[in-house]
């Protein structure tokens, strides 16, 4: 697990690029419990994000999932590359397989997510 990165207790992690910008994804755990992704349903470019609200779907053989935002923003890109390859969640959850980039006002809210090791004991108390 990336140790810079930020986590929500939804299974999504945060990378901080600069400037007001954030790159999301749902974390390696979430996509393991989710199984094969077969579609992705990304947020419009634009469109306004409130932190902790729906604003994505992923798909999976198993169950469709809702994604949140971790932060509030405005969607500033999407990763097209999962229209046609949304088995990259899967494969690289950190890397290829980023869903979408926010850019955000106050960045307060970051500092709220939860750091790599309050992640994991998350995901340790959850398996329990």
């Amino acid at each position: 697990m990336p140790s810079e990165l930020k986590f929500t207790n939804t299974h999504e992690w945060v990378r901080h690029e600069g400037d007001g910008i954030f790159t999301v994804g749902i974390t390696d755990h979430a996509q393991s419990l989710l199984g094969d992704m077969v579609f992705v349903d990304l947020p419009e470019i634009d469109a306004a994000t409130e932190a902790g609200e729906d604003c994505a779907v992923a798909e999976s053989v198993k169950a469709a999932s809702d994604i949140y935002a971790p932060l509030s923003g405005f969607v500033i890109a999407i990763n097209e590359d999962l229209e046609n390859s949304p088995e990259l969640v899967n494969s690289d959850p950190y890397g290829d397989g980023w869903l979408f980039q926010l850019k955000v006002e106050d960045d307060g809210e970051f500092a709220d997510l939860l750091d790599a090791d309050s992640y994991s004991d998350l995901v340790d108390e959850d398996s329990d």
